[in-house]
Formats: C-alpha cells, structure tokens, sequence
C-alpha cells in the first residue's frame, strides 16, 4: 500500500513520517536549512504481515503544490495532517480538493501537536474537519490525535494503517504496465534509475519498455519494488528501475514522463474530460480559458474548449476538451487537476475519456453519445455502449491501447458480447452481432440493385459503396469487413470493384455478337500491333461508333486496354508486353532499356513502342528517365503476369488488392462511365503532358 501526506506547510507531515519510520524524508540541502519540505520525499514502513507500506511526502507550501500533486497521483490512502494549534488552513483545503478530484477514498486524519494545545480547542478543531470531510470523497474518516514528539497516538495510527493496508485488495496483475516517472536519477555502478508509482500491468527484469512522450526505448537491468530488490514490479507499488539503453540518461526522462509498454506509447495533445469546477471558484469557466494541467507527475499548460452553450458555473460539472501545449502519456480514465496560471489556486479536476479527440464536430448529439459511453469506467460496459451507438463499431486495438488493457482482456470482453471481428491495417475492429447483420443486409441489397442496373460492370467502386452507406465506416474497416465476406465467398473483390460472388459482368447480346468478331483482330500473330479503331470498322464495314462502344465496354471488363487514342491492346498481350520489358531490364547492368529495344522485341514501329511506354509510364508501371526506362517492381501486378490471364482473354479474378484504374469507371468515386484516354474517367487528372520532341 502507498500512503501519502496532505495537509498545511509546517503541520509536521514530515515530522509524522519520522515518527512512524524513522526516516527524514527531508534530503534536500535547501529542505533542512529552511525547515520545510520542498519536493517530494518517500519512507518505507514493514507491516507485520510481511509487507511493506510506501509513504510519500509532500510539500505543503502553495508554491510547491505542483510536487505535492506529482506525489498525491497514484496513493491508495491519504493522510491529512491537521496541527492542532493552527487548524484548518489554506492549503488544508486545497490539498483536500485535490485528494477528492484525485478520488481518493481511503484516508485518516492526523490531528498533530496535541502537545501544544488544550483540549477544548482540539475538540473544536475536530469539529471544524468534521464539517470540511463532508463535502468530499473522505466523509467520515477517523482522526487520530497524535504528537510526534512525545509519541501519543503513534501506536493506534500505525495499527489503523495496519489494519487498511489489510483491507485493501491486492491490484489486479492485468492491463499493460505503466509507471509514472516523479525522479530520475543516476547511481553509480548502475547507471540511470526511475522512480514512481506503478499505475497498472507488471514489469519483469529483462522487459522492453518505453519512454513516454519521448518513445525512448529502454531495457528493465534491475528492480526495487517497495524499496528491496524484486525480479517484478507490480501495479499499486513504488518501483525503482534501472533502465540501460541507446541514450538513457537521467536528463533524457523526467518527472511527468510514463515508463510503458511500448505498445502503449501514444502520447496525445488534445483529450475531451468531464470536469469538475470547485465551488470555491469565482465566476464561471469560459471558452478558451489557459490553466494548468496535472496529471500523475507530469504538468503543463492547457486551454478549456467547452462542449456546450453555456459557461461551467463553480460547483457544475460538464464536458470540455483540454487543449495541451505538448503531448503527455495518459490513460482514458486517469484523474486529472486543473490549476490557475498563476499556481495560486486549483480550479477543477476530474477524470480523462477520450485521448484522440476531434478537432470538428465535437459538440455534435452523436459525439456526446459517445462520450457518454467512454466515461464508464468498466471497459466492458464502455464497449458494449459503443458497439451499440450510432457509430456501429469500435476500433478494439485503439480501445485496449486507451485504457491500457492487454489483448487477452480485450478479447475476453469481446467474446462475451458475441462481436464479429475483422483485422484492418494490422488493428482489431469490432461490429455487434446486429450491426454485422444489418450491414451485411444492405450491401446485399446495394450490390444486387447495382448489377441490376448495370449488368454490363464488374462490379460498383469500393469507396462509392463505402459512401452509400447510413453507417460510414472508414475506409480500412470497410475494405476489411468486405474481405472477411470475401474470404467466406459472400462477395468477390476484383481489384477496387465489389460484386456479389455470383454476378458476372456480360456484353449485351448484340455487343456480345460484335465482339466476337472483333477480337480476332486484336490477338494471334499482330497481337502487338493490332489494328485501330478505324481499321477495324474498315474490315468488319460497320460503323466506327459502333466499334469504339464495344471496344470502351470490353476495356470496362478488363478485357482490353486504350493505349492510346481508338488503340485497343487485348489485356492478355499488355501482360505479355509486361513479361516482356522485365525480359529486357537484365540486359543492361543499370536495368534500364529503350524505346528502341523494346520496338526489336515486339517487332513493331517506333511510334506504337513509344505509345505502348507511355501507357506503362502514366500507370507507374515504367520510370522514365531521357529516353531510359526502367521497371518498376512495386507496380508489376497492375495488369498482371502472362498466367494470371485466362486463354478466352478474360482477366482471372484478383484478390481484392488494389488494381490498374484501366477500364474502370471512376476509381475513386464510381462516378461516371465513360473511359477517356488510358482508361481514366473524365473527374481523373489528365495524363502529364508530353514535351515535344
């Protein structure tokens, strides 16, 4: 258990932790020369059970209260240390707002220097801290008369901490470590050391940890957990670290930095909290209004955006976001405080919710939903509150990172709510079992009214159907959702297009019956320069029109490519014009080749060969360089392999990784039908223009 002091400067807090043992918490130079505790200070106590209570000190001057706020973060019990000859003090009443707005619950009242002051006046003391405990998380704790000069009440304080350390449940081994960082120090022989309080998780010798917000890596040499050696740290203790690594030094982690998991390294500048404003407060909180924020040791500068109408009256709590000057490692549900700019008084406090809050559209009805239901602060029901709102899924990776849970937990919760998983970009998303159902009910519906319409398509454009949708998923969660009813053959993926797993893209019957006689022409022996539009018409003696239609709705299909202008190549031969030019690249040291090579080996003209890199050029497929080109391997399977394509010249189906935009309609949007030159729809970027030459 970790115990920590509060209360007035010169109440003999530190007197008090001497007293139960036997250490001077005071070890600063200025500390003992002025008589007062200026920075935090830590004692240790063995309990007769064989454990061992941490106490930290605090200062309690106003000018130190951000270190008495680096030390009150993470305590299990408080001790608010009264003298009994001054009473109730400024910072007497501070220093138990913070404990409230920290949460606190466990604590006793230490009425110091009974020596000094009759019993009458103690009683009326008693009375007054009585009547201030009311009004906060500590209503009702004891208050135990002690002096610590002449050791009256000694033995009944330290058998009541005996007896809550007792009490208080061991913490949970589960969720991700982290430690907030209040020293960082170097011991000789060692090296760097931490100090802090393990807020959740464990850390083992040898561990791999993080530095947050730096993402400094580190490796765990060595541990002091409760001050003694351990080979493990665990959540609820003070823990010393010694931390080696590429540049651990002392100066490279501070007071306020987070010791983590590094999968937990995400720091954040901007966190939507409920907040909590004192009634001690003067007028009512503002838009825009600049404080100080402390969370665990860490303290910055910070702006309150309000989340409603009206200003936030003493006493009221509501929804703001805080606006930090620089990122800081958090936890959704950590306890926070707010103080002026000028460090005289505390304004407020409360717990985080959302780390990645937005920037617009964070006062809408939905976004306050969703806040709702991240505020509770049992995970399971969190989640099963945002599976059920109006945004439909919940990134679980995102989840479990926030609220620093572990994998494990995360799918416990998961499989106890029956949702349906999908992996996205390498994170975890989640639908309920209804919203996976309602989906799935209406992209049937959508696919289906689709091909009705246009029988002649592949399919509809992926993020055209991402948008008709009521529920918009992003695009990774949406592209992963349509692979999982892929993979289960719900659905087909054809590059960038979606269909039913059914459905086959067809010519009309009288388109069909022309194309079967113009593909002839494109293939066999002239299959690299096959003939144009025009000279197509010429031999069939039909229309040039007609020609093109047919031609522009095969392109649609995969079945050919616009190399240029009214130059239609069958698909088939582009990809053995592919296989062709990576033939070339190894005959020359530097892999580069010419127009002129590349017009030897398909034995056609310069001005085809020329059209044909052009084509490649504009697809990303070849890198131009002068009159040099080269392959580039990251685009190969634009138009795919030779094999990859059926002998009747139809494309084989793909696996639903992004494709050639050739032939598509809008590959972006879906808008539009017809192909313009190269097969980019007319919302496209026109090809770069050539210089003459």
């Amino acid at each position: 258990m970790i115990i920590g002091t509060a209360g007035h400067v010169d109440h003999g807090k530190t007197a008090l932790v001497r007293a139960l043992t036997g250490v001077d918490t005071d070890r600063l130079k200025e500390e003992k020369a002025r008589g007062i505790s200026i920075d935090l200070g830590f004692a240790y106590m063995p309990a007769p059970d064989g454990s061992v209570i941490g106490f930290v000190d605090v200062p309690g001057h106003e000018r130190f209260i951000h270190n008495m706020l680096a030390g009150a973060s993470g305590i299990d019990c408080a001790l608010l240390v009264v003298a009994a000859d001054d009473g109730i003090m400024p910072q007497t009443v501070e220093h138990l707002s913070i404990l409230d707005l920290l949460g606190v619950e466990r604590g006793l009242v230490v009425l110091t220097k009974v020596d000094l002051t009759p019993s009458a006046e103690r009683a009326q003391t008693v009375a007054e801290i009585t009547r201030l405990l009311a009004r906060t998380s500590l209503a009702g704790a004891p208050i135990i008369e002690v002096s610590a000069i002449r050791g009256d009440g000694l033995e009944e304080l330290r058998g009541r901490l005996f007896a809550i350390a007792r009490a208080v449940a061991p913490q949970a081994m589960g969720g991700r470590f982290r430690l907030a960082v209040d020293r960082s120090f170097t011991l000789a022989g060692a090296g760097t050391i931490v100090t802090g309080t393990v807020l959740s998780g464990m850390v083992t010798v040898g561990d791999r940890v993080a530095v947050s917000p730096s993402g400094l890596e580190a490796r765990v040499r060595s541990i002091h957990a409760q001050n003694r050696p351990a080979e493990r740290g665990c959540s609820g203790e003070r823990c010393a670290l010694n931390l080696v690594g590429d540049g651990v030094t002392k100066e490279r982690i501070a007071r306020g930095d987070v010791v983590l998991d590094p999968g937990l390294h995400a720091p954040t500048d901007r966190i939507d909290v409920r907040l909590r404003v004192l009634p001690t407060e003067q007028k009512p909180i503002g838009q825009w209004l600049p404080t100080r924020f402390h969370h665990g040791a860490a303290e910055c500068g910070a702006r309150i955006v309000l989340l409603s109408d009206t200003p936030l009256a003493p006493g009221t709590e509501g929804w703001v976001q805080l606006v930090l000057d620089r990122p800081v490692a958090a936890a959704s549900g950590d306890r926070f405080v707010l103080r002026d700019t000028s460090a005289q008084r505390t304004i407020g406090g409360g717990r985080l919710v959302d780390l990645r809050a937005p920037t617009r559209k964070r006062r809408t009805q939905e976004r306050l939903s969703k806040l709702e239901a991240m505020a509770q602060v049992d995970p399971a029901h969190s989640l099963a509150d945002l599976v059920g709102g109006l945004s439909g899924f919940v990134d679980l990776s995102g989840f479990a990172r926030d609220r620093a849970l572990t994998a494990v937990e995360v799918e416990t919760i998961a499989d106890r709510l029956g949702l349906v998983r999908f992996v996205a970009h390498g994170a975890a998303f989640g639908l309920s079992a209804e919203g996976w159902a309602a989906f799935r009910r209406a992209l049937n519906a959508k696919l289906a009214s689709f091909h009705a319409e246009n029988p002649d398509l592949q399919g509809i454009a992926r993020e055209r159907l991402r948008l008709a949708f009521e529920l918009r998923l992003p695009a990774p969660v949406f592209l992963a959702a349509l692979q999982t009813l892929a993979a289960l053959g719900k659905i087909a993926l054809d590059g960038a297009w979606v269909r039913l797993a059914e459905h086959q893209a067809r010519l009309a019957a009288e388109h069909e019956a022309l194309w079967v006689r113009i593909r002839p022409l494109l293939g066999g022996k002239e299959r690299f320069r096959p003939p144009r539009v025009r000279d197509v018409a010429g031999l069939l003696r039909i229309p040039e029109a007609n020609v093109r239609r047919v031609l522009k709705l095969a392109s649609r299909l995969g079945l050919v490519d616009e190399i240029a202008h009214d130059h239609f190549f069958l698909r088939r031969t582009v990809a053995e014009i592919v296989g062709i030019m990576q033939g070339l690249a190894p005959e020359s040291p530097d892999g580069q080749f010419t127009a002129a090579q590349l017009r030897d080996r398909l034995d056609n003209g310069r001005k085809v060969a020329i059209q044909i890199l052009e084509f490649f050029d504009r697809h990303g497929v070849t890198l131009r360089r002068g009159d040099l080109r080269r392959i580039n391997r990251h685009r190969l399977d634009l138009f795919g392999p030779p094999e990859r394509v059926a002998a009747g010249g139809a494309a084989l189906q793909h696996d639903g990784r992004e494709t050639s935009p050739v032939g598509r309609p809008d590959f972006k949007s879906g808008k539009g039908r017809e192909p313009v030159l190269g097969g980019f729809d007319p919302h496209s970027l026109p090809p770069p223009q050539r210089k003459a030459r």
